[in-house]
């Protein structure tokens, strides 16, 4: 056998009587799997309700979804529009072609819709949900692998990906090897989800500061291997337009950590009725609910805006999240000490 590169899967389609299972198709949705447990297993951490992220996923999902191949239409038009192109193959998303600036544009859209339907506050569900993204997109991105497509330029490497005649892009019909850049993606974003999660447990991120470093950590990624691509696509000034996108948000989320401050909020239910959230202050700490399984009916008293502990005992401090005031409650509260990290 040779190993002198990595094969193309022989197959990216298979049949079950009259319907076409699809190898692209497969891998997105086990990436789209994937996010969700994550996000599922850090949001009841911070206190939401059970499986409240598939009331998310309905919105998040489709938006991302459509997000991502008008992203992609946009930045390929030739094949749909061109002088040999096919407008129907726009919709056409089985064969491949999903923009992930795109995904996370629209998708963050319908995030911030289902945030509205569950009253969650939308900083702090966005920060739990984000270190399933790379991971889904890693996962999602060997649908390429088995489409034959977005490989870099030409290259003699026991690591090069095999490229059948038919799928070379042209120019390149007498090259059989090149990079497998939807592999250096896809390993570029495991990594950043580790990093994601150890950087949250340091520093307990919030007001969307988790997403902002992971758009920094995604997009410096993304441009080094969008230089080694060859499939086509628009540019500029010697730039592809997917690397102009890069420059420009990595600035936009650079500039977001050094100037937006806030501390990570906690959420519980007053008896799966109320939403109640409070900033991880000290008053927070002191009752043990950070990070941890947070009982239905606790009210957390923290002042609203600077995270500081309240001086005045008889002063009621807790925020309002969405018009609804939180009340005193009689419930016990629970003992200190039951924190515990992010997975």
């Amino acid at each position: 056998m040779d190993f002198a590169s990595i094969p193309s899967p022989a197959e990216s389609v298979w049949h079950l009587g009259p319907i076409p299972i699809r190898a692209y198709a497969l891998c997105l949705i086990a990436g789209i799997v994937a996010a969700c447990w994550i996000a599922e297993v850090r949001l009841r951490r911070r206190g939401a309700p059970e499986w409240a992220v598939l009331d998310l996923a309905v919105w998040a999902v489709p938006f991302g979804i459509v997000g991502a191949r008008i992203y992609h239409v946009f930045t390929s038009p030739d094949a749909y529009f061109g002088p040999d192109g096919d407008p129907w193959k726009a919709l056409a998303v089985w064969e491949g072609g999903l923009g992930v600036p795109g995904a996370i544009l629209l998708g963050g859209v319908g995030l911030w819709l289902g945030c509205r339907q569950l009253k969650l506050p939308f900083a702090t569900v966005a920060d739990a949900c984000v270190p399933g993204v790379p991971v889904g997109q890693a996962i999602g991105r060997l649908g390429n692998w088995f489409n034959q497509e977005l490989y870099g330029k030409p290259l003699d490497a026991w690591w090069a990906v095999a490229i059948d005649a038919d799928h070379r892009v042209a120019g390149y019909e007498n090259y059989a090897t090149f990079h497998p850049t939807f592999l250096y993606e896809a390993l570029w974003n495991t990594g950043v989800a580790i990093v994601l999660v150890l950087a949250d447990r340091k520093w307990k991120f919030g007001a969307g500061r988790l997403v902002a470093l992971f758009v920094l950590l995604y997009w410096t990624g993304r441009f080094w291997i969008e230089g080694l691509r060859i499939d086509p696509a628009e540019a500029a000034f010697g730039l592809r337009l997917n690397q102009w996108v890069s420059v420009v948000v990595v600035v936009l989320a650079i500039a977001y950590l050094l100037l937006v401050r806030g501390s990570r909020k906690v959420v519980a239910y007053d008896g799966g009725e109320r939403l109640i959230t409070s900033w991880d202050s000290e008053a927070a700490k002191a009752n043990g609910y950070i990070d941890g399984a947070l009982p239905k009916g606790v009210l957390l008293t923290a002042p609203e805006e600077t995270g500081t502990p309240d001086t005045d005992e008889n002063e009621d401090t807790r925020p309002e999240e969405d018009g609804v005031a939180d009340e005193p409650s009689d419930e016990p509260q629970a003992e200190a000490g039951k924190s515990r990290d992010d997975a």
